[in-house]
């Protein structure tokens, strides 16, 4: 239990110091080590950004920016002398961060630029809450409690999946939730660009992609839904992409972007017939609930493909690239004279080798490039990946500890990674795809099972949450079941495994009125408010199944390729 002083250096009766000793309490993921120390450093007066060493040109341009947004830059509205913020990085340092608030100055040292940019969240959840709204701190005194953090993070992936394909997110909303999650110490957003239901990328090269795959005349909510009748839509410029691009990278985060192959391909096939199956009509799929489509696995579409990614590549710069390979329908591959010759001419006798064989090409493209492939699981097995290929695990623990043995994994299982599931079993949870998945199930997550040898402990590299956007329609719902489960999966791949769900429940209450300023319409620990309920309509919660149930499945088919 950490003992806090707020008494020195502050005026007698001064709620605003006390309040700020006990913020040490509040921060969210809890860092390595907290050391509190006695009264508060006012800064009232705004913060003057000093950066040293051989990234100070990147540390100041990122620091001053933070301060801006804050509303603590010196000057304006601000008066009297700033104080200084002095950040620096230091190669050999035994922690990721050091953040110290002395009586006069506060002081960043950080073993890289990314580490910095998490030492300036720390520094933000110290402040005020307000300080989080659009227009900052107002002019006045503000007390940051005095005190040092070491803190590193457990895991090097710490990241997120948005689908922006099921229903579109436009890019104002892609860009907030980036903020959302450098507020949590997450590096790693995937988004999750195409699929059956759309074509989210405005190719140059292919404009047919974004013409006729980047919309739908109709929408069914489910496998049986209604078709609603309304066009739904929308894409990602080049400039869009590289805008969300260098806007995470300077909060610290990584863009991974998915483009789903040979399977989820309807869209693709819809703008480019001749990837698809002959004699087959090809159309953008409306029911948001669907799979098992697929392109043919040729040299021809390899070829098509590579372009597709040296486009979305050279315009943004990102490290890695998610090739997809899951739920893919192979069964018309044999009959097909182009993808027969290709297997005969490699020798293959099974078509899953060409999806393999597929992978592979693509994965050792960008890997020219300088960039990382990932797939998901069933690329594994069917030989899709190189020794550096990321394999990440969907299909529960068996599929996790099997690629483990080979691969670098990010683990990513249903369960307790599904956040597009409902949160409790209350029936007042709007309609959602089954579940629930609880905070308590979050929090009870190991990356790192107990059971895995050493091998298979040393290829984790972290894991991440999924919100895939079949029953998603809009921001608010995003919100909703985005958080507070985002907030105790950053506490477990930050901080490492929750010993205690009670002491991490008075955290997250304690932090809500963060996502309160930034207008985060979260879900209540206590259940949804009246107006995030299901009502009795099409979003009326409905029987789906238990989560077991969902988990014995999933298992089930890990070993299907």
């Amino acid at each position: 239990m950490l003992s806090y002083d707020s008494s020195a250096g502050s005026s007698p009766g001064s709620a605003d110091a006390d309040d700020a000793a006990a913020r040490y309490a509040t921060l969210l993921p809890t860092p390595s080590r907290v050391l509190p120390g006695s009264g508060s450093l006012d800064v009232g007066a705004g913060l003057e950004v000093r950066a040293e060493g051989p990234d100070a040109r990147e540390l100041e341009h990122r620091a001053t920016r933070v301060v801006a947004r804050l509303g603590l830059a010196a000057g304006a509205a601000r008066s009297g002398t700033p104080v200084p913020l002095v950040l620096r990085t230091a190669g050999g340092a035994s922690c990721g961060y050091v953040l110290d608030v002395s009586p006069d100055a506060v002081t960043i040292t950080a073993t890289v630029v990314e580490h910095a940019v998490h030492a300036l969240t720390t520094l933000t959840q110290l402040l005020p809450p307000s300080a989080l709204r659009a227009d900052g701190l107002p002019a006045g005194p503000v007390h940051l409690p005095v005190g040092r953090v070491e803190d590193s993070p457990r895991y090097g992936w710490r990241g997120a999946m948005l689908d922006v394909v099921r229903h579109y997110a436009p890019p104002r909303t892609v860009l907030r939730y980036v903020d959302l999650l450098a507020l949590h110490k997450f590096n790693r957003l995937h988004l999750h660009l195409t699929d059956d239901q759309g074509w989210r990328i405005n190719s140059e090269r292919f404009p047919r992609l974004a013409e006729v795959g980047g919309w739908r005349p109709s929408t069914r909510l489910g496998p049986t839904g209604e078709p609603d009748h309304t066009p739904h839509g929308g894409v990602y410029s080049l400039a869009d992409l590289a805008e969300i691009v260098r806007y995470a990278r300077e909060r610290g985060i990584d863009v991974v972007p998915e483009i789903d192959v040979p399977g989820h391909t309807s869209a693709l096939r819809a703008a480019y017939p001749e990837l698809g199956q002959p004699g087959v009509e090809h159309t953008v799929q409306d029911t948001v609930w669907a799979g098992g489509s697929s392109i043919r696995p040729t040299r021809d579409v390899a070829a098509f493909l590579v372009e597709v990614l040296d486009e979305l590549v050279e315009a943004t710069g990102v490290r890695y690239v998610h090739l997809g390979g899951d739920e893919c329908d192979m069964s018309w591959w044999a009959g097909d004279p182009q993808v027969a010759a290709e297997m005969a001419e490699h020798g293959y006798t099974e078509p899953k080798q060409m999806h393999g064989h597929l992978l592979r090409t693509l994965a050792a493209h960008l890997a020219g490039r300088g960039v990382r492939a990932v797939v998901w699981d069933e690329g594994l097995l069917t030989g899709g990946v190189l020794p550096d290929t990321v394999v990440m695990a969907w299909r529960g623990e068996k599929a996790s500890a099997r690629a483990a043995r080979t691969h670098d994994v990010v683990r990513a299982p249903l369960f307790p990674t599904y956040f597009n599931f409902d949160q409790s079993d209350d029936p007042a949870e709007p309609r959602s795809e089954g579940g629930p998945v609880t905070i308590a199930d979050v929090a009870a997550f190991a990356p790192v099972p107990d059971d895995w040898d050493d091998t298979q402990r040393d290829h984790v590299l972290g894991g991440q949450f999924q919100i895939w956007s079949e029953w998603v329609p809009d921001e608010r719902r995003i919100d909703y079941l985005a958080f507070p489960r985002a907030c105790a999966l950053a506490q477990v791949l930050w901080s490492g495994p929750v010993g205690d769900l009670d002491a991490l429940t008075t955290r997250i209450a304690a932090h809500l009125p963060r996502l309160d300023a930034l207008g985060v319409a979260y879900r209540p620990l206590a259940g949804p408010h009246s107006w995030q309920t299901g009502g009795e309509g099409v979003w009326r919660r409905t029987a789906s199944g238990t989560i077991n149930q969902t988990r014995a499945w999933v298992e089930s088919i890990s070993d299907e390729p």
